[in-house]
């Protein structure tokens, strides 16, 4: 084997970083069932076509993942962030998925997401300083919301 160097690179060029995850993504298809995720949007949308509201995430291996949900501040508490949820919810399980999961900081919403069911499954203490990131996860087949 040829000598091997250990680098750092602070900014590191994007085809590095796909090779990296292309040869992560190979081997767990070698140890499971292929992992292909289908994204998923959904938008609220003002007269103008602005964005006001909208759920980022994507569905793989039998789970929704939701990587993002923002509500404008003036339409908060009016049921936006909740329709948002129940309908990626009724997306994942027309795409056969049976759970979800999603992350929140102390200072967002974590009491919304367990309104709506979703249980933590891990925190990460003082992440940011001074509070903490929560995991959470749901079982999409028991309607418990």
């Amino acid at each position: 084997m040829t000598k091997l160097t250990i680098t750092i690179d602070n900014h590191p060029d994007p085809q590095d970083i796909r090779s990296v995850i292309n040869q992560l993504v190979e081997y767990n298809n070698s140890q499971t069932e292929k992992d292909v995720y289908d994204p998923l949007a959904i938008w609220v949308r003002d007269g103008d076509s602005t964005i006001v509201a909208g759920l980022v995430g994507k569905t793989h291996w039998g789970w929704l993942y939701i990587s993002h949900l923002w509500v404008d501040e003036a339409l908060r508490g009016q049921g936006y962030g909740r329709k948002l949820m129940l309908d990626a919810e009724e997306v994942a399980k027309q795409r056969n998925c049976s759970h979800a999961y999603l992350d929140t900081f102390s200072f967002q919403a974590l009491g919304f997401y367990q309104r709506l069911g979703y249980q933590i499954f891990g925190v990460l203490e003082n992440f940011p300083p001074g509070h903490q990131r929560y995991f959470l996860q749901k079982n999409l087949v028991h309607k418990n919301t």
